[in-house]
């Protein structure tokens, strides 16, 4: 494999159904986004409801999503940012507060590292890690709402984060997975982060919008308001529930429920209607009625966004996030999914859509790829930091200054 003399980055989505994998690069140095060079994605059957269950099966698919980026890129593949997975993952609140020693009183970025780091103290079971740290708001001898206190003087620093956490023993057998498939986790995060880089602006960002990430076996969802993530869980739900309430429901298959999902699958009103519909499977055609299908979607459908109402009620944010849902991952594209959700959250809803980017990117399906493009793009956001942490400036940073950073970074190494 050749190596590029620009740097790139790599995202590997590992899905409960699909491991996905996106390889991205400047073209130049005056280059504002990465262009996508290669992807790969392989059939992953040693998952459950996004928690791994058979580890030489997710390292199969992991290793051959990289084989089919690695050979459409010319590339040699050794790091990657990587999704977690599983209702495991939860997020908690927390607060930290240091004394400023500097004879200036000046505010230094090791002061503002230090805020964060203690804002990490907290009592956790001994069954869990912290893989992300978000600061949503510092706080400077009492005055609030400071982005960035760097620079600041004063004598008392406080900063409120938002901390995600998983399991201990998924984390370890994901990194024993990773190992086998001849690949480093440069970076931990979870789906709805990595898909939030890819489809939502800043000014969504800032003025409070929940996206929902429904993959095959989890729903990741992630709060953002005021640019920062104030809220991350992972629910429970996903596309393979529908199915398997199709096939308990329609008392077939699940083969034949999933093709019955694909073809007339849709939660819109006038899918209601009692009548006969065809659906045909490896060379046999079933019939079932239109309407029974629509109900039993629409009955997961709206369990899954109880689900999502209250994790916004936890946070008091429930129906009052003016930028809406957005809407991403494979089970976002049931037809009237969209309309669904804003008649049940009382909320503006839409599908998202890629943000602007090169090279490949026409290829790949917006919907199926948007984890593993938001996982390249952290990959990228991500690559300036040391440790495990991230701040809610890392995320929702401006990408433009991102991409030059980084160039100066590289060529600096050169």
């Amino acid at each position: 494999m050749k190596s590029s003399e620009f740097p790139h980055f790599v995202g590997i989505d590992i899905g409960t159904s699909t491991v996905r994998c996106v390889i991205g690069m400047f073209d130049s140095p005056e280059a504002t986004a990465p262009s996508v060079v290669g992807y790969g994605s392989a059939i992953n059957s040693g998952m459950r409801k996004g928690v791994i269950s058979h580890i030489d099966d997710v390292a199969q698919a992991i290793a051959q999503s990289i084989n089919e980026a690695e050979r459409l890129s010319g590339m040699r593949i050794t790091t990657a940012t990587v999704n977690v997975g599983g209702s495991h993952v939860a997020g908690v609140n927390s607060r930290g507060v240091i004394a400023i020693s500097a004879a200036n009183r000046e505010i230094s970025v090791e002061d503002r590292m230090r805020v964060e780091e203690a804002a990490t103290i907290i009592q956790l079971p001994p069954n869990r890690d912290i893989i992300q740290v978000f600061a949503k708001n510092y706080r400077l001898d009492g005055q609030d709402n400071i982005k960035d206190p760097v620079g600041m003087n004063g004598v008392r620093l406080e900063v409120d984060t938002h901390i995600i956490t998983a399991a201990t023993p998924s984390l370890k057998s994901l990194t024993t997975t990773l190992d086998k498939a001849g690949v480093h986790a440069s970076h931990y995060t979870v789906a709805s982060l990595a898909a939030a880089e890819a489809v939502l602006t800043r000014q969504q960002k800032e003025s409070g919008t929940v996206l929902l990430d429904i993959g095959a076996g989890t729903t990741s969802l992630v709060v953002f308001e005021d640019g920062e993530v104030q809220h991350v869980a992972v629910l429970p739900i996903g596309g393979v529930h529908l199915t398997n309430d199709l096939a308990i429901g329609l008392r077939t298959d699940l083969d034949v429920a999933e093709a019955a999902k694909l073809q007339f699958g849709s939660v819109k009103t006038s899918a209601k209607i009692n009548r006969q519909i065809k659906v045909k499977h490896d060379g046999r055609e079933y019939l079932f009625n239109q309407g029974d299908i629509h109900m039993i979607l629409e009955a997961r459908i709206e369990e899954l966004l109880e689900y999502v109402d209250k994790e916004l009620k936890k946070i008091q944010k429930s129906r009052k996030l003016p930028g809406g849902v957005v809407l991403t991952g494979g089970t976002s594209k049931l037809p009237g999914l969209a309309e669904l959700t804003r008649e049940t959250l009382q909320l503006p809803a839409r599908l998202g859509v890629l943000l602007p980017l090169g090279g490949l990117v026409d290829a790949i399906e917006d919907e199926p790829y948007v984890t593993a493009i938001g996982l390249m793009w952290l990959d990228m956001l991500l690559g300036q930091n040391t440790d495990s942490h991230s701040t809610g400036a890392d995320m929702a940073g401006n990408l433009t200054a991102a991409a030059t950073n980084v160039f100066k970074r590289f060529r600096k190494k050169r």
